[in-house]
């Protein structure tokens, strides 16, 4: 029976993901994509998008802002644009998106099924339903505006879609992954992110399988005072929501000490550092890009290789290429791209069964993991601060222009 993983409240932001940025989103976004499918495959990829912690690291290591409702649509929108050429090779697809798109949906899966020979119907219903679920059957005060679908060749998918609160300034994120799945209306999510609202009528819940019936048993008879006794019957006997993991995205944009596990964060630095020199050596030739690339490259392996409970502070991923927004820092363009290329000669490299580079990546995970117990390193604040005073050498890039021309009008 698939299951709910937890909740999240995620900041309502606008605002449009800038092109030099949203290009390069679905370059990363499409090659750690490539890296989980050559290690884990492509079932793996799909049980990872279905969960909630990992979906907001995934997108805070793209440079995305690390804690905002944005995220949702940014990914989703990366990935359907990187994937989309290598759909016969993954044999994954992306359909659906943001307003408009979403409802496109149901013409995509069947031009897929066209393609594919997968069921389209069953899927469009699957579609459908779910969107039905989570706009009717779940009332908790978010209208949906995102729809994601990812379907794999053989009929497997995941549902990523988003709602908002326009008063709240708020949006939540619904998570569905077939896998196990038995119903759409008992149980059916493996997520729900999100800030809580107060009482919210959730008829998926396991728990509500008598009211449903007892529902279709009243609208049969109708009887005022069938309906009243019903109502006594259950008034105070309602047994308490079960306790769920909760990610609490905060509403501040800076990335706080308290947003980040610091000893993951040194065993990262000291793994770089360490493995840096015997894994990468001609990376470090590049002045002022190699070690920095290193430790990017860190925290990208760990969203590759990691376990689910890892990704509970998403903040601490987005030190490794910045956001757009300038929090915590700059986008290191320098780093992004020197990211890129390692990763891409990686999985092109692993295609033709020279896996060293991918193994590189992997030991550097490995040491990360190991060295977090004992390393020690810079305080969060100094850490950041160093990020920021080497932004304009390393081709700094916000919403608000290049960081060193920003420094120089400023100096000027």
């Amino acid at each position: 029976m698939a299951r709910r993983t937890g909740s999240a409240d995620l900041p309502l932001h606008g605002g449009r993901v800038p092109a030099w940025l949203g290009v390069r989103m679905s370059s990363l976004g499409t090659i750690i994509t490539q890296a989980i499918v050559h290690h884990y495959g492509r079932d793996e990829f799909l049980r990872r998008l279905s969960q909630p912690f990992w979906f907001q690291s995934f997108g805070a290591v793209m440079g995305m802002d690390w804690h905002s409702s944005g995220i949702t649509t940014s990914v989703i929108g990366a990935l359907k644009r990187g994937l989309k050429p290598l759909e016969g090779e993954l044999g994954i697809h992306v359909c659906g998106g943001r307003g408009q798109h979403s409802r496109k949906t149901p013409d995509e899966l069947r031009l897929l099924g066209e393609r594919t020979g997968f069921d389209a119907p069953r899927l469009v219903r699957a579609s459908r339903l779910v969107a039905k679920v989570d706009s009717a059957a779940v009332q908790d005060g978010f209208d949906l505006y995102l729809h994601g679908f990812f379907v794999t060749d053989d009929g497997k998918w995941t549902v990523v879609q988003q709602g908002m609160n326009g008063d709240k300034r708020q949006a939540r994120r619904y998570h569905w992954h077939s896998e196990q799945l038995e119903s759409f209306v008992d149980e059916p999510h493996s997520a729900i992110d999100g800030p809580a609202q107060g009482e919210i009528v959730n008829l998926t819940d396991h728990r509500a399988a008598p009211s449903r019936a007892a529902q279709l048993d009243l609208l049969s008879e109708m009887g005022p005072d069938r309906i009243v006794s019903e109502l006594a019957a259950i008034d105070g006997k309602q047994p308490a929501q079960a306790m769920l993991p909760h990610l609490v995205m905060p509403s501040h944009h800076d990335v706080r000490s308290s947003d980040v596990f610091s000893r993951r964060l040194h065993g990262t630095l000291a793994a770089a550092a360490e493995r840096g020199p015997i894994d990468f050596p001609e990376l470090l030739l590049t002045p002022g890009v190699g070690l920095r690339t290193v430790r990017s490259l860190a925290m990208v392996a760990e969203v590759v290789h990691g376990a689910p409970y890892r990704f509970a502070d998403p903040a601490r991923f987005s030190l490794a290429h910045g956001g757009k927004d300038r929090h915590p820092y700059p986008v290191p363009l320098k780093v992004y791209d020197e990211t890129i290329r390692v990763l891409k000669s990686a999985v092109q490299n692993a295609k033709l069964g020279r896996d060293e580079e991918m193994q590189a990546l992997k030991r550097l995970d490995d040491q990360s993991r190991r060295l977090e117990r004992t390393a020690q390193g810079p305080s969060l604040d100094v850490f950041i601060a160093g990020e920021r005073a080497a932004s304009p050498a390393l081709d700094g890039r916000s919403v608000f222009g290049w960081e060193a021309e920003l420094k120089a009008r400023k100096s000027g």
